[in-house]
């Protein structure tokens, strides 16, 4: 498997599957909730080139991995034989409420964070095409892509029923049918009904039923299946095995449903709206403060993974008001990073930082930051408190002009389409666009004048141990590995030369020897040496990496310059040849073996660069 190697090393480190309680995965992170966290060890899951970040926050155990989390998430779940039906050990509920309410909402929304973003952005789309005049609300065309981009939001209780369940320990499926109950046409029906009449027209068991309409909402189905998994629990317990398989499904349903019509959905419609009202009332006193607050803390909450703790409350502002004034503030905090790694792209000179800069960049427009923030700006710091800066004025602005998003989605360039009202353009559109221009620029021009140190900081020099007759140097840090371990059959059959291979622990090639480079291949994945002794090396960087076509590499020589021991030769990104998939075992191989008495290996099993590696015989 692809990413099997990376999955071994996180299960190792968070204590093995008997530590694991739960696992989940958002864009970006693998969120694991352990029995003990004590027994993770975040420092060494740091220094490995597939892991952006730890965090440990929320309750949690985060491991940042990037754009592919959910081919690793995958990768672990099957290393360690973990199915939606393997039951898990109980954690240690202990910690604060802040931790347990944010390890419950991640839960129950993370499972379908993508499709929620994939809807907000058709709906988005949606309306720009009606505005400029594409699509009309009445064509065929515009009612099915609408019907694809409001499903998942009409039929929330449906969806959150089913991961609430899973979160809370229950059957998915009993909470789902709850979840459906809220939706059903005579629900809705009889909703309407009630509306036009303007009174009560239903009873239960002589108890007045006040309908209401649940489709999109979000914390009564929530409410509705911790009570059921709660009376599932209670079931299993008291119930004799024979007929607990049916009887404490319909003890829930005939239970947790009447009692959500009657108690809890009046009661958790109330309190969202009271939320909601109540957040309008905060944003409307001072709405360009408010912007600014969010614009410059938002990338903070998600360093820590605690921003899931609002996703919630702009989910229901939607579901109360049809808007929310939230989301748009967050686009110019989103912006405000991508400014300031473009302006690190632009400013440096180091190739790999422009290249960490450039793949980030990409990412950071759809939304994900974090390689943004945990690859570029905040190791350097300034650039990313420019970006925060630059949020906060950008939020500002958007605040300042009311802006609105009409569906939910990821803050991301995509969001401005979502920012259109359903009358058509205006102001606060306007002011959007404006606040995340202003965000994107000024910490782009912040960073590329102030974000980077005005003297280049130098690469460290290779401590280079005075080499004996024929002997070559290691040209690279990293674990030692024999050549007929390599998992390619031409390195490790020897065909093309006796060596050793070496799994790089960062990322540059130096000279092994003094001599001159006599080939470098094109996609600079790897280069052949001539030393001075008249020994051919080829040094071939990763197993199948030509097939990158150079993007994760650098040259810093050229065939027929001449180098002496420990001069810089290439640099790569580890990381971006692991995400890619390749195996990063680098061969270091005597091309004229034959011409030699014996190749032997000097080095032990872990070797720095400079020091003795091979030991040619002559």
């Amino acid at each position: 498997m692809e990413y099997q190697a990376l999955a071994k090393e996180i299960l190792s480190h968070v204590g093995g599957k008997e530590n694991i309680t739960s696992l989940v995965h958002c864009a970006t992170r693998l969120r694991f909730k352990l029995k003990e966290m004590k027994k993770a060890d975040a420092e060494g899951l740091k220094a490995n080139p597939g892991v952006i970040m730890v965090v440990e926050s929320g309750g949690q155990f985060q491991v940042v991995i990037g754009n592919h989390v959910h081919d690793v998430w995958q990768a672990v779940r099957n290393e360690a034989g973990l199915t939606d039906d393997t039951p898990v050990a109980a954690g240690d509920d202990k910690g604060s409420l802040f931790g347990r309410m944010i390890d419950i909402i991640s839960g129950i929304f993370t499972p379908f964070i993508g499709i929620l973003a994939a809807s907000g952005i058709l709906k988005g789309l949606l309306a720009l095409a009606v505005v400029c005049g594409w699509l009309t609300t009445t064509s065929g065309t515009y009612k099915i892509w609408f019907a694809a981009s409001d499903a998942l939001f009409f039929f929330f209780p449906l969806i959150l029923g089913y991961t609430a369940g899973k979160k809370f320990g229950g059957n998915p499926f009993i909470t789902m049918a709850i979840g459906g109950a809220l939706t059903h046409p005579l629900m809705i029906s009889a909703f309407e009904a009630g509306q036009a009449s303007g009174a009560v027209s239903e009873t239960f068991l002589g108890i007045p039923v006040t309908f209401i309409n649940y489709s999109g909402s979000v914390i009564p189905i929530i409410l509705a299946a911790w009570v059921s998994c709660w009376l599932e629990k209670q079931g299993n317990r008291f119930l004799h095995a024979s007929i607990k398989n049916f009887f404490a499904p319909l003890f829930c349903i005939a239970i947790t449903v009447p009692l959500t019509f009657l108690v809890i959905g009046p009661v958790a419609t109330w309190l969202s709206q009271m939320l909601a009202h109540g957040y309008q009332a905060i944003y409307t006193l001072a709405p360009w403060l408010a912007g600014a607050a969010l614009g410059a803390l938002w990338q903070v909450c998600v360093i820590f993974g605690l921003h899931w703790g609002v996703v919630p409350l702009m989910i229901n502002n939607l579901a109360v008001f049809g808007q929310d004034t939230m989301l748009p503030i967050l686009l110019p905090a989103v912006l405000g990073q991508v400014g300031a790694t473009l302006g690190i792209f632009l400013r440096t000179r180091d190739g790999r930082q422009k290249m960490l800069a450039g793949s980030a960049i990409a990412a950071g427009i759809f939304g994900i930051t974090e390689p943004a923030v945990y690859g570029v700006t905040l190791p350097l710091r300034r650039p990313f408190i420019f970006g925060c800066v630059a949020g906060a004025i950008g939020g500002a602005i958007v605040g300042f002009s009311n802006s609105h998003v009409y569906s939910f989605g990821f803050p991301n360039v995509f969001m401005l389409a979502q920012m259109i009202p359903p009358g058509g353009v205006d102001a606060t559109l306007w002011g959007g666009i404006v606040g995340s221009v202003v965000a994107l620029t000024l910490s782009c021009v912040l960073t590329f004048v102030a974000g980077l140190p005005k003297t280049p900081v130098a690469a460290e020099p290779v401590d280079v141990v005075p080499a004996k007759a024929n002997e070559i140097l290691a040209p690279m840090n990293g674990s030692v590995l024999a050549l007929d371990q390599v998992p390619d059959t031409t390195f490790a059959s020897g065909l093309l030369g006796e060596g050793v291979a070496i799994i790089p622990a960062d990322g540059r090639v130096v000279a092994p020897f003094a001599g001159e480079v006599a080939s470098l291949f094109e996609t600079k994945h790897a280069i052949g040496l001539l030393s001075d002794n008249g020994i051919e090396v080829l040094i071939h960087v990763g197993i199948d990496t030509v097939k990158l076509d150079g993007k994760p590499f650098i040259a810093h020589v050229q065939v027929g310059d001449k180098v002496k021991a420990g001069d810089l030769l290439l640099e790569f990104d580890r990381e971006a040849i692991i995400a890619a998939g390749f195996d990063l075992a680098t061969p270091i191989i005597i091309s004229n073996s034959d011409s030699f008495g014996g190749i032997s290996t000097v080095a032990s099993s872990s070797v720095q660069a400079g020091m003795p590696l091979l030991a040619v015989a002559g």
